[in-house]
């Protein structure tokens, strides 16, 4: 049997949709799985030795160039000659659903009232009912799992193993043996943590910290940091580089964005830090993946992005979780 996801983008999602694998392939070892995802995002998924084949689109282009349009769909119907017998959209959105269409004519997806674009369920033979406002995780684990009559409990989530791979042979240029990481940017300014912050916390934990980055304001607040002895600015790296340094640290410490779910995905201990978005339905919170929340109130079907209270989270409250995670 043969079935395709289609779970295109962001890089949290795409993790919070990858700990299913494990358990599907449990239970059908023979199953053959292709992933179709943003080009992107496609070393987040390499090297996971339960996904056969990963397929990449490039949707994001067509809004600066209309005609790329027919190029992706020639791409898609390339795709569909694999002759999958279930495709899964794990997505919820309208251009996904138009990806699973296709793919095959067996599909399975988000009933109209778990997604936003509702419309998208109407792609869909197979329907799988979850309230919206359910932990992403255990969403994107339903999805993924009942169209294949399995049913996977928290506690199996709870208990995963860390499910993203990376080239062992691929090593960093990080000399340092062990360390703390900070992820000091995000997707939307309103998940960062203020860096006048940040340097308060690292002036008060005695471990050397290594600062993540991926543009140019990232690369500003690393050096800012990095006016401390004990902060070292991370290279500029891959995804697959950074999965090794996140794979290879003591704590990682982040707002709620990519790489501090990579480290949830890992196992590695890690405090998100939370504002506008919530924290019961955006991670899965376990002794050593813990999350220190703001005073505001969330609405996870409205999300405010003038809700700036990651700033009112107080650095003391940071370090004193830090320094008891690093001591468990």
């Amino acid at each position: 049997m043969k079935i395709a996801i289609v779970k295109l983008s962001a890089m949290g999602d795409i993790i919070h949709a990858m700990v299913a694998l494990q358990y599907i392939k449990k239970e059908n070892p023979s199953l053959s799985i292709d992933w179709i995802v943003e080009e992107g995002f496609r070393q987040v998924l390499e090297h996971n030795p339960d996904i056969d084949n990963i397929l990449t689109v490039n949707l994001k282009k067509i809004k600066k160039d209309k005609l790329a349009l027919f190029s992706e769909i020639q791409k898609i119907r390339i795709y569909a000659q694999n002759n999958y017998d279930l495709v899964i959209d794990a997505q919820g959105l309208l251009k996904s659903a138009i990806t699973a269409k296709l793919l095959g004519t067996n599909i399975a997806g988000f009933s109209k009232e778990s997604i936003r674009e509702g419309v998208a369920s109407y792609f869909y033979g197979k329907k799988v009912k979850i309230a919206y406002e359910s932990n992403a995780i255990e969403r994107n684990v339903k999805v993924l799992t009942q169209p294949l009559n399995m049913n996977i409990a928290k506690e199996d989530i709870l208990n995963k193993i860390p499910f993203l791979y990376y080239n062992q042979k691929e090593t960093l240029k990080i000399e340092l043996k062990e360390y703390i990481i900070f992820v000091v940017g995000a997707s939307v300014v309103n998940k960062i943590y203020p860096k006048e912050l940040f340097l308060e916390v690292a002036n008060n934990l005695n471990d050397n910290i290594v600062v993540i980055w991926a543009n140019e304001n990232e690369h500003n607040v690393a050096s800012y940091l990095s006016t401390l002895p004990n902060v070292t600015i991370a290279p500029k790296m891959n995804l697959n580089q950074l999965k090794a340094v996140i794979a290879n640290a003591k704590l990682v410490i982040g707002g709620d964005t990519g790489p501090t779910h990579m480290a949830w995905g890992l196992n590695i201990p890690s405090i998100t830090l939370f504002g506008n978005t919530p924290e019961e339905r955006n991670t899965y919170i376990t002794p050593i993946n813990r999350v220190i929340k703001s005073n505001s109130i969330v609405n996870p079907l409205k999300l405010d992005k003038n809700d700036f209270s990651i700033n009112t989270i107080q650095p003391q409250t940071i370090i004193s979780l830090a320094k008891e995670l690093l001591n468990a």
